[in-house]
């Protein structure tokens, strides 16, 4: 995990599907949790997907809160 995996959680769009425009930090659990069981895409955005789930399992969402304050 690096400084910039977290800031692209909190500004990136999920870019497909049912939460299309999403911020990645936004996606529900349930969500996540479907891709942890059916796969991640096997990109960059498979990778944050992947953190967000871990960050989202680990109840550690609050970790997000700060940068989410800084964006605009």
């Amino acid at each position: 995990m690096s400084p910039q995996s977290l800031e692209q959680l909190v500004s990136l769009e999920m870019p497909y599907g049912k939460y299309k425009g999403r911020l990645l930090c936004e996606l529900p659990s349930h969500y996540l949790s479907w891709f942890a069981r059916e796969g991640f895409p096997k990109n960059s955005l498979g990778q944050l997907l992947r953190l967000m789930h871990e960050i989202d399992h680990n109840d550690l969402r609050g970790l997000l809160s700060p940068l989410q304050k800084r964006r605009p």
